[in-house]
């Protein structure tokens, strides 16, 4: 593994006035902020709405349904980012005056992803007018030629990248679409759907319909803990507006002026609502919500967040938090059915560039789980499959820094037009479907692809940290400003550090992890640290030094607070 010090490339902390604390300054200048006006997280410094291509139309033709008593059915999908998409679309439909607006989610299991022209069948129960999309639509060609062929007005918001073609749609928001020019390209679909909701709320208010109908104009603000739970979920980088839609949501939830099935969700995950991170919404909250994506329905999250009544939103919640643990269950079983694959290879320098594992009998909810995974073990492209159907199996994909698996995917079907059936999604993940008797040549051309394009640097597993910490950064202050410094998350990385230390105490505590007495050597600090799930056939053992990556936090018990080590990595070394 190597160790690379991010900071040693920062050259901006001279742009910080003096008083700015030297370390944070450092840590933001390595995430390439070049002043503390970047950090001012405030709603008025959000992108304008009307930088998205199309967004006008889109808007007039959603207040031009209000207006007309039409039918508005909005198709989302079974993710996180997902579900809090059509939970904000319904919501803001419904304060703005829509009469009674639906929502379809696709099974992943009888329907795959996306509008397809089989969703679009189902949609005609409910007599749509206007069909919106949440979070996909861009790649969903003849779906939207389906419900343009039904009579439907077609909304596309989504965010993942487009193919060579698009889709006749009346309207299509997505910042990444060619013509698109709005500068923040990582949105989440939440983050869409959330400016096409601002923008339909303006052009509603240019006609006076909310004075007209008495009603009260919405306040956008109102749904930020959604944006912030489906952003932080979705793993999109955090760039400046995303960070200003994550910290404004997460103060909402902190206030617990948020969804109650959000509030119950972070309950029964063992988070303090006050003292949430952003990381909480992606470890705790997203994968509860993702559970019923993966196994059961979506619906189930849905009306979890659509709930208004906390006990009803708790009833949804305890159903998505056993789903997760059933989850979690299934998860463990594959992986080490995946790792004895890697045992059959015997070492790792005959693991194929790019890595393909399918077994008939594994779940397809939690393939994307299982790819990640075994990315992070492998550390190279990973394509986890799943049995669909008879003939079809279903992949999903996760790649590293450097690879854009996407690209990747296309590439891979303009060289073999037989092997991919379709497939869609951008730089780190995607999905695809194939033949199950092609899975063989398809592995084969998939590593061909990867190993053309991949250095043997960027096969080894590196990790980033913030240097060394001073002596002086070793305190329960410093610990607390870098918890309040964030949104941390994808692309704006939580700090984490490296240092050497003396072990003066280890033990094993909760059956799996390792807890630490430690000297810091410079200033002879005694501090605690704990190390989540170590690797127990190595620890605990009679080192007296170790080389730590670690992040600094605030450990309560009992109502006292202590500063303690979270330790991601932990070597022994000599040392004399």
């Amino acid at each position: 593994m190597r160790i690379i010090n991010r900071s040693l490339s920062a050259s901006l902390e001279h742009q910080f006035p003096s008083t700015f604390p030297t370390t944070l300054a450092r840590i933001y200048a390595a995430r390439g902020v070049t002043g503390p006006e970047e950090l001012a997280y405030k709603l008025a410094s959000l992108e304008h709405p009307k930088q998205f291509f199309d967004i006008h139309n889109a808007a007039c033709l959603l207040a031009d349904a209000i207006e007309q008593g039409q039918r508005i059915l909005i198709v989302g999908d079974f993710d996180a980012d997902g579900a809090t998409s059509t939970t904000l679309g319904l919501l803001a439909l419904r304060a703005m005056g829509a009469i009674d607006p639906q929502y379809i989610v696709p099974n992943r299991f009888e329907y795959g992803y996306g509008l397809t022209p089989e969703i679009v069948e189902l949609s005609l129960e409910v007599e749509p007018d206007v069909l919106v999309t949440v979070d996909n639509g861009i790649a969903s060609l003849e779906g939207v030629a389906a419900a343009k062929a039904a009579g439907m007005k077609v909304i596309v918001t989504d965010h993942h990248l487009p193919g060579d073609e698009l889709p006749q749609a009346d309207a299509i928001i997505n910042p990444n679409h060619p013509e698109c020019g709005f500068p923040s390209k990582a949105l989440a679909g939440v983050g869409v759907i959330f400016y096409v909701m601002s923008a339909l709320r303006a052009e509603l208010t240019r006609r006076d319909w909310f004075e007209r109908e008495h009603l009260p104009t919405p306040n956008m603000a109102d749904y930020l803990d959604l944006v912030a739970l489906g952003t932080v979920a979705d793993v999109v980088p955090l760039d400046r507006n995303n960070r200003i839609l994550v910290q404004q949501g997460l103060h909402r939830i902190q206030a617990g002026k948020a969804r109650p099935g959000i509030l119950v969700l972070l309950e029964l995950g063992g988070r303090d609502r006050a003292r949430i991170k952003a990381t909480d919404l992606g470890f705790v909250v997203g994968p509860r919500l993702n559970a019923a994506g993966r196994l059961d329905d979506m619906s189930i999250g849905i009306e979890c967040l659509l709930s208004e009544q906390p006990m009803l939103a708790r009833s949804y919640a305890e159903q998505l938090d056993l789903l997760n643990r059933e989850r979690k269950s299934i998860e463990a079983d594959m992986k080490q059915q995946a790792e004895k694959t890697l045992i059959e290879l015997d070492d790792a320098e005959d693991w194929p560039n790019g890595m393909c594992f399918y077994q008939a009998d594994w779940h397809q909810g939690v393939i994307g789980i299982l790819a990640s995974r075994m990315k992070e073990k492998c550390h190279r492209p990973v394509i986890a499959f799943a049995k669909a159907d008879a003939d079809t199996i279903k992949g999903s994909a996760r790649s590293i820094p450097g690879v854009h698996i996407r690209d990747a995917l296309d590439l891979l079907a303009k060289r073999h037009p037989h092997l991919l059936s379709k497939f869609g999604g951008h730089a780190m993940a995607a999905g695809m479907s194939i033949k199950e008797a092609d899975y063989q040549a398809f592995a084969k051309a998939f590593n061909d692809i990867i190993t053309e394009w991949v250095t043997p640097e960027q096969l080894e597993a590196s990790v980033y940290t913030d240097g060394e910490l001073a002596p002086e950064d070793f305190s329960l202050e410093f610990a607390e400003q870098l918890r309040l410094a964030g949104p941390w998350g994808q692309a704006f990385p939580e700090p984490c550090f490296d240092g050497e230390f003396e072990v003066l105490q280890q033990r094993i505590v909760g059956q799996k992890h390792l807890k630490m007495t430690l000297k810091e050597p410079k200033s002879g600090l005694l501090v605690d640290a704990i190390h989540f799930f170590v690797d127990l056939n190595q620890w605990p053992n009679a080192a007296q030094w170790a080389r730590l990556i670690y992040k600094l936090d605030v450990n309560e018990f009992r109502g006292q607070r202590n500063l303690q080590l979270l330790v991601d990595h932990i070597e022994p070394i000599a040392r004399n």
